[in-house]
């Protein structure tokens, strides 16, 4: 095998073809370097200057870690879109951080101009890097791999060997190979390019995108969104219209006319608990039987509601999210004639379901003497009541093993007519009195399903009824953009595998023939990053082609074959001894890993 001589010369001009051969193996941009004798910028200059520090990739990943830190507020202080009450009481028990949280915008992260303007140059600054790159790309696509460079075996990965086949047949059997392993090839000159790995920059490309399409999802979901929550009674029912939930919070943008026009019914709520071991009373099963229909006309369907099975209408979906008891009372006047029956809804403080609210009788009671006047009840109730040797009013259970209610009773005012809206699980007493038992003290009693309260001096009665229904709360949740933003999600997970799995990496394959009519094939690949993965590919691929172009021995100096007796070493094989590499001292080559193998 001949060697192959390296001209000093011309390694200049070598450097700079191997730089075309090995650039856009990226869509990055590049940097030119400063002159030193730039003249001042100007207005126009420092603009440019500030969009592309702007539109850098390291100012893209700078703001999005900026904007992760920015919401970390939103998860450690309360929120007034999300619970007014906690707010209100953080005001209440500090009164130093509060004003300061005010000016801030704490209170209302997602809202605040410092993290809408963090929002918005992250969006800018994606945009700015993906457009330009993105032509870029589909220029690269348009193209054709490089043609290559003069001598390949300064390339990092290499190989050479002679062989008896004509040159124009081993470009042919390289070009086949090369379409067959998905490269995109095709012949320039006495050589064959190909590139494959595309996929690096797409998904690259795939991964910036996606980030912009989540960040319009994240806008677009809040200010167009509602939510809703909705307390009801088995045998009652819902419409989806604004007045009928007990609190409602929705974007800026968002109308009534938004809302998904369906109803429902509660037929019958089930819940069940472990009764043993160490999760007694933990909740096994969770579902409520509804009907409902779509819009005004629509045909009456039947569903079953759990735990993280929602029930989907068009846009909206309706979670199942809590579940209490309404005991069922009835109040009568002094002389006997129902003035209230209804079931009472009533809110749980633990996990066993002890309860509390209130009863308000506001129109049709008449007090002994005549007079128009409103009840009011405090009530507690326990489905299984520990006795009263346990001396609390707490349950045991949640389940309806032993229920118990406690009433205490008031007469006056409930200030319902006032024009402040009240809520139906609180009472206010400030124009209330007290209903006096034969102590002089407050009326109270203990009340087990069946059992009467009677009011004093002929004032009426209350009746704890044995019915006990069951209600259900559920959550309405309308979040138009929470399929784009799932969406991107994952075309983000996937672009960012494919751009960090994905080797961008070019081959070359040159057949020529020698000065002594031995055609000469040279081999070498280059990768954007070091990878082993060129050397091994590059070694596979030239042990496949040497199948088709078997090598064939070296001449010696005198032009004479080695004597009898002396065992060639594969001398055509890619990787053998005869092989030669540069002996530059600036580039130091390095033959095709697997390749000797052959």
């Amino acid at each position: 095998m001949s060697d192959t001589t390296t001209d000093t010369s011309t390694q200049t001009g070598d450097d700079q073809e191997l730089g075309a051969a090995g650039s856009q193996l990226s869509t990055a941009p590049v940097e030119d370097s400063p002159s030193p004798d730039l003249p001042s910028l100007g207005v126009i200059g420092w603009a440019r200057w500030f969009w592309r520090q702007l539109t850098s990739m390291r100012v893209a990943l700078l703001l999005l870690l900026l904007l992760s830190l920015a919401a970390i507020p939103g998860s450690l202080i309360p929120q007034t879109g999300i619970n007014e009450a906690q707010v209100a009481d953080f005001r209440e028990r500090h009164d130093v951080l509060a004003p300061v949280y005010d000016k801030l915008g704490l209170f209302n992260v997602y809202s605040s101009v410092w993290f809408s303007a963090i929002y918005i140059l992250l969006f800018v600054s994606l945009i700015g890097c993906i457009v330009p790159r993105t032509w870029q790309f589909v220029g690269q696509l348009r193209g054709r791999p490089p043609g290559a460079p003069r001598r390949l075996t300064r390339l990092p990965a290499h190989t050479t060997w002679r062989t008896s086949a004509d040159p124009e047949e081993v470009r042919e059997a390289a070009l086949a190979l090369l379409r067959k392993r998905r490269f995109r090839a095709h012949a320039v000159g006495d050589a064959v390019a190909a590139e494959k790995g595309y996929l690096r920059e797409l998904g690259n490309l795939a991964f910036h995108l996606a980030l912009i399409v989540m960040l319009i999802a994240f806008a677009w979901g809040q200010l167009f969104k509602s939510e809703g929550n909705k307390i009801v009674v088995e045998g009652d029912g819902f419409s989806n219209t604004l007045t009928q939930y007990d609190d409602f919070k929705s974007g800026n943008l968002f109308t009534n006319d938004d809302l998904e026009p369906f109803s429902f019914d509660v037929e019958e709520f089930t819940g069940t608990y472990e009764r043993t071991g160490p999760n007694r009373g933990t909740p096994r099963t969770y579902e409520t039987e509804v009907t409902y229909t779509e819009g005004a006309d629509g045909e009456e369907k039947n569903a079953l509601i759990k735990v993280n099975k929602p029930l989907e209408i068009g846009d909206a979906k309706v979670y199942l999210v809590s579940h209490g008891y309404a005991p069922v009372v009835t109040v009568r006047d002094g002389k006997g004639e129902i003035v209230y029956q209804d079931a009472v809804p009533l809110l749980p403080l633990d996990n066993n379901v002890t309860s509390n609210g209130v009863v308000k009788v506001l129109d049709g009671y008449r007090n002994p003497q005549g007079k128009k006047e409103q009840l009011g009840f405090q009530a507690f109730f326990v489905p299984t009541f520990g006795g009263s040797a346990s001396g609390t009013m707490l349950s045991q259970f949640p389940a309806l093993d032993y229920p118990v209610l406690a009433l205490n009773a008031y007469h006056g005012d409930l200030k319902a007519d006032s024009g402040i809206p009240q809520s139906v699980y609180q009472m206010d007493k400030t124009k209330m009195k007290e209903f006096k038992d034969a102590d002089g003290e407050l009326l109270k009693k203990l009340l087990t399903p069946g059992e009467t309260m009677t009011l004093p001096g002929g004032a009426g009665s209350i009746t704890f009824e044995k019915d006990v229904k069951e209600w259900a709360g559920f959550q309405v949740v309308q979040e138009p953009g929470g399929g784009w933003a799932l969406g991107g999600a994952l075309a983000a997970i996937g672009g960012l595998a494919a751009s960090l799995f994905v080797q961008r990496r070019r081959v070359w394959v040159r057949a020529v023939r020698g000065d002594d009519g031995v055609t000469v094939v040279e081999m070498a690949g280059l990768g954007r990053s070091e990878s082993a993965k060129v050397p091994e590919e590059l070694g596979d691929l030239a042990g496949t082609l040497y199948e088709r172009a078997p090598g064939v021995p070296d001449p010696e100096p005198d032009g004479t074959p080695e004597p009898d007796g002396t065992p060639p070493e594969d001398p055509g094989a890619p990787g053998a001894s005869g092989t030669t590499t540069s002996t530059d001292t600036d580039s130091q080559a390095v033959p095709a890993e697997g390749a000797e193998q052959q």
